[in-house]
């Protein structure tokens, strides 16, 4: 019975839990904005590409 009322109070494990989910939040949200980044990146590069050949 002690066994069980202890497992019970032990919270260790729910923040562990916690601290995985914002990092798993935090991960999703960046790349989110890493993808929606990533289309005016490349035109930017295309940009400055298609500037460098034509200085040649």
């Amino acid at each position: 019975m002690k066994f069980l009322n202890k497992l019970r109070r032990d919270e260790k494990g729910a923040t562990a839990i916690e601290y995985g989910l914002i990092a798993a939040l935090i991960a999703v949200a960046a790349i989110a904005a890493m993808q929606g980044m990533g289309g005016q990146l490349k035109s930017t590069f295309n940009k400055t590409s298609s500037s460098m050949a034509a200085t040649n």
